[in-house]
């Protein structure tokens, strides 16, 4: 009887584990390498807003947030987590 009761669980056990590697692991992943990227952000570098501005950071405050210049003299506060990808990085000062 405890064998028929292990072959009831065990498709439910696959598909967990099958959701688990193919949904959850990789959304895992791609969260960490967003936060990597948001962390290693720089004045200067060019980036691109998930509401699709893009400019150049100008200022990185401590409380989360960018100051971005998106025109010559036009700046706009910016959450750093709403950054969806960096165009081109500065090189570090030497």
């Amino acid at each position: 009887m405890d064998g028929g009761a292990i072959a009831q669980f065990l498709p439910l056990i696959l598909i967990f584990a099958i959701m688990y590697f193919l949904l959850i692991r990789p959304q895992q992943k791609k969260v960490k390498e967003h936060q990597a990227m948001v962390s290693a952000l720089r004045r200067g570098d060019q980036v691109i807003t998930q509401g699709g501005l893009i400019g150049k950071v100008a200022k990185v405050k401590e409380d989360g947030e960018l100051e971005v210049e998106i025109a010559e003299g036009v700046k706009v506060r910016v959450v750093k987590s709403t950054i969806a990808q960096v165009l081109n990085k500065t090189e570090p000062a030497k």
